[in-house]
């Protein structure tokens, strides 16, 4: 099996409803993602993908939909604030933890039609999540 891994990174903003901690207040992150794609058979250049074309397909989604935006679970109050300053936050159905972020990237790379067997969401450099349709324990 041959692999590739390719870095992007974007700012982003959220806050985590029904969290305890500091992460319940606005913030912001300088997130890094590793988009790892996989596949059995080079193509006719010998590449698994090309790592530029990787970035191109991904970024183009990362700086539309959520470079420099707040990302907000869909009860926030914080949302029809924004909205009414004429500001355009992302909302999701969930929490906007590092998980459903590095998922809602899988998935997005998943669309776009590349082999992509994971995604990794640094938050900061000490911390990142990781999303996989792997099970478990599998390579």
């Amino acid at each position: 099996m041959h692999k590739i891994v390719r870095r992007l990174s974007f700012c982003y903003g959220h806050r985590l409803l029904d969290h305890e901690g500091k992460c319940s207040r606005p913030h912001g992150h300088n997130a890094v993602v590793e988009v790892e794609v996989s596949t059995d058979r080079l193509d006719e250049r010998g590449m698994v993908c090309d790592f530029g074309e990787v970035k191109s397909r991904l970024m183009e989604f990362i700086d539309a939909e959520l470079d420099h935006r707040m990302i907000l679970h869909r009860n926030d109050p914080l949302v029809a604030a924004l909205e009414g300053t004429g500001d355009r936050p992302l909302v999701l159905e969930e929490n906007p933890t590092a998980e459903n972020l590095a998922r809602l990237i899988f998935r997005k790379a998943r669309a776009l039609e590349m082999p992509v067997v994971s995604v990794r969401l640094w938050e900061t450099e000490n911390c990142y999540a990781e999303y996989s349709d792997r099970p478990p324990g599998e390579s």
